[in-house]
């Protein structure tokens, strides 16, 4: 079958008559009903019905009808992807990251997608795990990295890096080697205030043990609660990589458990959007970073 009689068929029927489908695809109305007419012929089948109100599909009309849009729809797509093949693809990629991975890998990143796709723009918007993931389930991200999502039908998970959670202290603090999730209670707490993922996963914990922490202060963000951490205001539950640079060696810190906590980065991809090659390489090159690198100062 030929796709042009194909879409010239689906037309007829969308507009409702020869006529106005002749003048949606810029032909005369005696071609298009040649086309149909060839069409016809070699199904061996009557399509359309001419009535006093329009045009009608017969049956075979119908049964024809779904075949066709699937038709054409796939001839797009596989003309679409052979395009973007052909060519660097213009378009927009948005990313959401969590702050603390954002300030550390946001440049890399920017960096080799600039250069992969030097006509195509991406955008990183910053937030805590869960408004990120409710804006990409909203369709306003294309993709995000979270830590500790919880499941949804909606989206795919794709583990990035997981990292230890550990109590840090004001320097002078004496802490053993290891604390025990109940002795969290003993220790003055600066923590990031809830929905952050680290403070659901500590009181997630503890829930059960009916064991509540002292908290003092609650902020907004790991570094804010790493430096009231240095100001000896309290202790803290934060992850490795936040005590990477050099100036957080004076803090005692210790392993926390059994059990202990880890902290989950995943890739977050929407289920039901289908994915643009942009959103495929730029997922491809989140992949690539490395994470365990210390954020920038």
């Amino acid at each position: 079958m030929d796709l042009r009689q194909l879409e010239y068929f689906v037309a007829v029927i969308d507009s409702g008559s020869f006529s106005r489908a002749a003048v949606v695809l810029n032909l005369t109305q005696p071609s298009l009903s040649r086309q149909i007419a060839l069409l016809e012929a070699e199904l061996g089948q009557r399509l359309l019905v001419r009535t006093g109100h329009g045009t009608t599909p017969t049956e075979a009309g119908e049964a024809l009808l779904v075949h066709a849009r699937g038709m054409l729809d796939a001839a797009r797509r596989a003309r679409d992807e052979l395009r973007e093949m052909h060519e660097s693809p213009a378009g927009r990629v948005i990313v959401g990251m969590p702050p603390r991975v954002a300030v550390g890998l946001s440049v890399p990143f920017v960096e080799r997608f600039r250069a992969r796709f030097p006509r195509a723009v991406v955008t990183i918007l910053e937030g805590l795990s869960v408004s990120l993931r409710e804006s990409l389930i909203a369709g306003r991200l294309d993709l995000a990295l979270l830590f500790d999502p919880p499941a949804s039908p909606q989206l795919e998970y794709e583990p990035l890096m997981r990292e230890q959670l550990v109590l840090v202290a004001p320097a002078g603090t004496k802490l053993p080697g290891r604390v025990a999730l109940s002795a969290l209670a003993d220790y003055p707490m600066v923590l990031p205030s809830a929905p952050n993922s680290i403070r659901s996963l500590v009181e997630a914990l503890l829930r059960p043990m009916r064991i509540e922490l002292r908290v003092l202060a609650e902020v907004g963000a790991v570094p804010t609660a790493l430096a009231l951490v240095h100001k000896g205001i309290g202790a803290s539950v934060l992850p490795t990589s936040a005590l990477s640079d050099a100036r957080h060696d004076t803090l005692p810190r210790a392993t926390i458990g059994p059990p202990e906590i880890w902290n989950t980065l995943v890739l977050a991809t929407p289920l039901a959007r289908p994915a643009t090659r942009l959103t495929r390489e730029a997922a491809q090159l989140l992949r690539e970073l490395d994470f365990r690198q210390p954020p920038a100062s």
